[in-house]
C-alpha cells in the first residue's frame, strides 16, 4: 500500500488512540487541595513550569492556603515566596486582589463560572479554563503553548492564534475527552513532541500523521 499522509479524520482517530495507550491516567501537573490553591498555582505557572511552582507553592501556602489569610499577607511578603516563578511583582498583586474579591464578593470561595473566574486579576481564558476544567470538572480545552504548537504539527488547526486553536480543538474531538485530552497532548508535548526535541519530522505522531513530510513544520506561535 502506497505510504501517504493521514486524512484530518483519521489523524483525530489516532491521535486520541495513541494518547489514550500512552497515558491512561492523566493527575493534575500542578499540586493542589481545592480550587483556591489551584487557582493560585495556574496563575504561577504563566512562563514558568509547573515543577518549579510545585517547589514554590508549599511556601506560600504556609503563609496562607485560603483567600481570608492571604488576603491579609503582604504583598511584599507574597513576592519574595514567588519570586523563582518570574514576574512576581504582578503575580503577587494579582494574588493578592484577586483574593480580596473572592473574600469581598464571593464569600471566600472561587467562582465556579468562566466568566467570572476572568474578572479576576490575573486569570485570563486559559487560567479559567484549568480551574474549570480541573478543580470543577466541567468540559474545557485549555490551549497552552505545548497543545498549540502541537495542533499545528498534526494538522488540527490553521494555528493563527490560541483562540482559534482551541476553537477547532473544540470541534474536532468529543466534548467529554476535553478534559482528559488537553492534559495528554501537555504530556506528549513535554516528552515526545516538545519545541526543541521535534520539529514536526520526529515523534510517532507527526510520522504516522504525517509520513510524507520532508521538511519541518514551521508554526505559528500563539
Amino acid at each position: 500500500m502506497a505510504v501517504r499522509n493521514l486524512l484530518k479524520r483519521e489523524r483525530v482517530a489516532y491521535i486520541q488512540q495513541q494518547l489514550e495507550a500512552l497515558y491512561p491516567e492523566t493527575p493534575v501537573p500542578l499540586d493542589h487541595k481545592d480550587p483556591y490553591t489551584l487557582l493560585v498555582a495556574v496563575l504561577l505557572s504563566a512562563q514558568c513550569t509547573d515543577e518549579r511552582v510545585n517547589q514554590v507553592t508549599p511556601a506560600l501556602w504556609k503563609l496562607a492556603d485560603n483567600p481570608r489569610d492571604m488576603a491579609l499577607v503582604a504583598v511584599e511578603k507574597i513576592q519574595a515566596v514567588i519570586r523563582p516563578c518570574g514576574l512576581s511583582p504582578q503575580k503577587s498583586k494579582a494574588i493578592s486582589k484577586l483574593s480580596q474579591i473572592l473574600v469581598n464578593e464571593y464569600h471566600s470561595a472561587v467562582p465556579e463560572n468562566m466568566a467570572a473566574l476572568e474578572t479576576l486579576p490575573g486569570v485570563g481564558h486559559k487560567t479559567a479554563s484549568v480551574v474549570m476544567s480541573q478543580a470543577f470538572g466541567h468540559p474545557a480545552f485549555p490551549v497552552d503553548t505545548h497543545i498549540h504548537r502541537l495542533a499545528q504539527r498534526w494538522g488540527l488547526t490553521s494555528g493563527r492564534n490560541v483562540i482559534q486553536t482551541e476553537k477547532d480543538l473544540k470541534r474536532l474531538f468529543p466534548k467529554e475527552r476535553w478534559n482528559k485530552l488537553h492534559l495528554q497532548i501537555i504530556f506528549y508535548g513535554r516528552e515526545f513532541c516538545s519545541a526543541r526535541g521535534c520539529d514536526g519530522t520526529q515523534c510517532e505522531i507527526c510520522t504516522t500523521c504525517y509520513p510524507m513530510r520532508k521538511n519541518p513544520k514551521k508554526t505559528k506561535k500563539a
